[in-house]
């Protein structure tokens, strides 16, 4: 099933964004270390999960997350979902999607991908970096699963992911994608089928535009791309993702106004300048109020996805 829906007003399909869900829980936070065997070191990795504990202004870097430094887990059983950030980017950036999903009943893994990320961008923009960040996501999603911190609580069985940018690219491979390098080769990546759905935020689809390169992709998907986003565009995503299996469900809106780097959490005032792109949007756009409505959309399409499972 294919749905393709113009957003406007956004929320989509929530109707009024949910305080009471959000009072019952807070959003706890640990950082953990990811191996990567091909550069023989290790990657950070936010973990974002459900607390009962008080959560506080918690700064990592310039960045401050709502968040309680290493407290408990509250009591049950959780789905994971695992972020990819884009290329260039960081792992830092999606704070009001995942701490909502956090104080929701969800563990937010959020990696950082080596040799594509704020600090090192040395794969980026390269085929290197498509091949290695399937890999580097589901080694993040192993080490959460063995770690004694969260082994008991997070539900191998119910796994989704978001993505935005490349990191859209990652999730599409992660479920069953198979893309293709500008040199016209197939890349060598490796599906992950724990991965049961997931969020595509202005998904960079032009590594799938062979024939036959979505046959094979079967997960529930959500994708959002904004209006005006010259970088990866709305109508470059659309005509992509048409070529999904029929039996593959798609929701797919484009977000009015909204810019490519819109998906990303609002900046603290000291990054909003003009010569930071990602911390600018199209003008009249106001992403303050878009973040107070997106993380509760993806909560909605994660729960009632992973919960047919």
């Amino acid at each position: 099933m294919i749905r393709f829906d113009y957003l406007g007003p956004f929320l989509y399909e929530t109707g009024s964004y949910n305080t009471e869900a959000s009072n019952r829980m807070n959003s706890g936070i640990r950082t953990l270390h990811i191996p990567d065997p091909a550069h023989q070191t290790s990657s950070p990795c936010v973990v974002q999960y459900p607390t009962l504990a008080t959560a506080v202004q918690t700064a990592i870097g310039p960045y401050v997350f709502d968040a309680a430094p290493d407290a408990p887990l509250a009591p049950g059983r959780f789905p994971l979902c695992v972020v990819s950030h884009g290329g260039g980017g960081s792992h830092l950036l999606y704070r009001s999607i995942a701490g909502h999903l956090a104080a929701h009943g969800y563990i937010v893994v959020s990696p950082e991908h080596a040799g594509d990320n704020r600090n090192d961008r040395s794969l980026s923009n390269t085929d290197a970096a498509a091949i290695a960040r399937p890999g580097q996501t589901s080694r993040a999603i192993d080490a959460v699963l063995a770690d004694a911190f969260f082994r008991a609580a997070a539900d191998a069985d119910r796994i989704a992911m978001l993505g935005h940018s490349m990191g859209g690219y990652t999730a599409l491979a992660l479920v069953g994608g198979h893309p293709w390098s500008r040199s016209g080769a197939t890349l060598p990546v490796v599906a992950d089928a724990r991965i049961r759905a997931a969020v595509l935020l202005a998904p960079a689809t032009d590594w799938f535009m062979a024939p036959g390169a979505l046959d094979d992709v079967h997960a529930p998907l959500l994708a959002l791309a904004g209006e005006h986003d010259p970088i990866t565009p709305a109508d470059s995503i659309r005509r992509v993702l048409s070529h999904l299996p029929a039996s593959t469900s798609l929701e797919f809106s484009v977000v009015p106004g909204a810019g490519h780097f819109s998906f990303l959490t609002p900046f603290p005032a000291a990054l909003q300048r003009p010569n930071f792109p990602p911390s600018q949007d199209p003008p009249g756009f106001d992403r303050a109020q878009f973040h107070r409505e997106l993380p509760e959309t993806v909560r909605v399409f994660l729960t009632r996805t992973l919960g047919t499972i």
